[in-house]
């Protein structure tokens, strides 16, 4: 099953949030419906991009990864905001 590690950013306080899904579209939907409970007071968001992997292990691995390292998560958020610098 195909699945996809994500990144959005809230609206609001320009924050960022990675996760996975097998269906972007509709979990876009749910943070934006705020049935996501990470995110329900950072709406609305935006879907910047999204990399699709193998499977939902492949998938879970690579979330964990992006947001344990935080080197791994700027290139990753850069993969889709090449201005994005962290604030100092």
């Amino acid at each position: 099953m195909k699945c996809f590690v994500y990144l959005l950013e809230s609206l609001i306080d320009g924050r960022f949030y990675i996760g996975q899904t097998d269906n972007v579209e509709k979990r876009l939907k749910k943070h934006n419906d705020g049935k996501v409970f990470s995110t329900v007071r950072r709406r609305p968001l935006k879907m910047l991009g999204f990399v699709e992997v193998e499977s939902r292990k492949e998938a879970l691995q690579i979330e964990k990864s992006l947001k344990q390292h935080s080197d791994k998560k700027l290139k990753f958020i850069k993969k889709f905001r090449p201005d994005f610098e962290w604030k100092k």
